[in-house]
């Protein structure tokens, strides 16, 4: 199974940059989206069913904002919308899909713009942890793909001294990573490259994708029960429809 996710930075937009063609030619068997921006309806869905997908959405509330969706080919045997938890879900921040197998849920945690964001963030990671605890004991083959908004480490990071203030590299957010990973998860990309400089999101500002000045705070977290299986994990730089790049997680039958 080739999983990859992607924040989109808004579907619409992505869609006008070629994302098709794009997707066509990674031929992924899931997407896990962050970040659509829309609703189903504001969106031509059909582009996707043409390419062999079926589509299921979460979107937030507010319009124009969030949001996360996961175009998958093969039909899932259940699909669960968001967390039951209100106060993490009016912001359409988690889908997931079940396959016979595995599940694969497409996560957008929040970011720490302001202080407000910033306790919502942290409220966010706390309750998050908990339902994971929970859910895995039910479904135990898990992949979590998506935007965590969270670096780990220095090697994570272009700039981790100047950086290590800011929201995304805080200490209490690197330790709340490190830790939901010692719960039983395996940051895919980081089990198979230990090099530095790979990133998936750069600021728009100073030219920071050409000089790669980037942070990596999109992940495929998989559950320790697929370890063996973990085939192939890359980030996929070349694809340009957003501030962010997509990335992939390969899994062997």
């Amino acid at each position: 199974m080739k999983i990859i996710s992607y924040n989109v930075n808004g579907i619409r937009a992505a869609l006008r940059k070629d994302f098709m063609g794009w997707l066509t030619s990674a031929d992924p068997d899931v997407v896990l989206l962050q970040e659509t921006k829309a609703t189903p309806d504001q969106v031509d869905t059909h582009l996707f069913e043409e390419a062999g997908y079926e589509h299921y959405w979460f979107s937030a509330q507010k319009k124009g904002y969030s949001g996360v969706a996961i175009l998958t080919k093969q039909t899932p045997k259940n699909v669960v919308y968001g967390t039951g938890i209100a106060s993490m879900d009016f912001e359409g921040r988690t889908i997931r899909v079940d396959f016979d197998d595995v599940s694969v849920m497409s996560l957008y945690l929040p970011s720490g713009t302001n202080i407000a964001r910033l306790e919502h963030k942290f409220e966010f990671m706390d309750l998050f942890q908990d339902y994971i605890n929970t859910l895995k004991k039910e479904v135990p083959n898990l992949v979590i793909g998506g935007d965590y908004n969270i670096c780990h480490e220095a090697i994570d990071i272009h700039d981790p001294v100047r950086n290590k203030n800011v929201s995304g590299f805080l200490p209490r957010e690197r330790a709340w990573i490190g830790d939901f990973m010692d719960s039983g998860f395996i940051d895919s990309f980081r089990h198979l490259n230990k090099e530095p400089d790979n990133y998936t999101w750069w600021s728009y500002r100073a030219n920071s994708r050409a000089n790669n000045k980037g942070w990596r705070i999109d992940y495929n977290m998989v559950s320790k029960p697929l370890e063996d299986r973990i085939k192939r994990a890359v980030i996929l730089n070349q694809a340009v429809h957003s501030d962010h790049c997509p990335h992939m997680v390969e899994l062997s039958d």
